[in-house]
């Protein structure tokens, strides 16, 4: 029993090999026929795509099953799936407010803004943490910190005290209304 957990008869891994660059080889393709934006992570369902590309890519090369016909129908169906949903958000302001978060301001000119990092779920020591990887020094330095729609969090810092932030980058943002009036 421990043999068979820690190898494999030697004539699986030629089809291991096989599915692998057949499966790659299709990731590929159908990623210059979609085009980049399915693996960006843009919004939540682009980063639902890249989980669920990369989670089939590793099932359907180290099983038999789903066979590789099955895995390159499956990603064929995502690809396809976020070509369409991305198109959809792009013309239907409608389909994109409902799929799409909006981004939120955590930190306004060194002030924190405590609602908002409650609204979603981020506490002070995430927020310094992301202000240390920013390299931000001190709090004045600090524009604005924006929780984008990824979840992931943007620092707009700078050293110069007149410093502003341009208006269209924070239009959309959640509480940038009350604060920015550039």
């Amino acid at each position: 029993m421990l043999t068979e957990w820690i190898t494999s008869g030697w004539k699986e891994v030629p089809m291991v090999l096989l599915s692998c660059v057949v499966i790659y080889s299709l990731i590929l393709l159908y990623t210059r026929i979609a085009g980049l934006r399915s693996f960006s992570k843009m919004s939540a369902a682009d980063f639902a795509m890249t989980v669920a590309v990369g989670s089939l890519f590793g099932s359907s090369i180290a099983n038999p099953k789903p066979t590789v016909v099955l895995a390159a129908t499956a990603l064929a169906s995502l690809f396809a799936g976020q070509w369409i949903l991305a198109t959809l958000r792009q013309r239907s302001a409608l389909v994109s407010g409902t799929i799409d978060n909006q981004p939120v301001l955590l930190m306004h000119r060194g002030t924190i803004l405590d609602d908002n990092l409650k609204r979603v779920n981020v506490t002070r020591s995430d927020l310094s943490a992301k202000l240390r990887e920013a390299n931000a020094l001190r709090y004045d330095q600090v524009l604005a910190v924006v929780f984008e729609t990824t979840g992931d969090v943007s620092v707009l810092h700078s050293e110069d005290p007149h410093a502003k932030v341009e208006a269209d980058f924070l239009s959309g943002v959640i509480g940038a209304e009350d604060h920015f009036e550039n």
